[in-house]
């Protein structure tokens, strides 16, 4: 196993969250009040393609945060994130 350097990114609307292949290695997020689905998609620019990991956010205004086992999810081709409104996340990656 081939260690690397974990980098964060933050978003506080839809957008990519990292343009290029890595591995998503944990998250928190900040529900802004809507319920909804946030959804990681293995694009490196839009919402469209495979979704990789689906989170579902009640109307709870609670952190959340969990690191995911193992190496993480691989993302191919980078990673799209589709917030619900008024939610924000920080991802952990590499």
């Amino acid at each position: 196993m081939q260690q690397t350097d974990v980098k964060s990114a933050h978003l506080d609307a839809s957008g990519v969250a990292y343009p290029a292949p890595t591995r998503v290695r944990g998250f928190q997020l900040a529900p802004g009040g809507t319920a909804g689905e946030i959804l990681f998609y293995d694009n490196p620019a839009a919402a469209s393609g495979t979704v990789k990991l689906t989170l579902s956010l009640t109307t709870n205004l609670a952190v959340i945060a969990s690191m995911i086992p193992g190496e993480g999810v691989r993302f191919e081709n980078g990673v799209y994130i589709s917030l619900p409104t008024d939610s924000s996340i920080t991802i952990f990656y590499g």
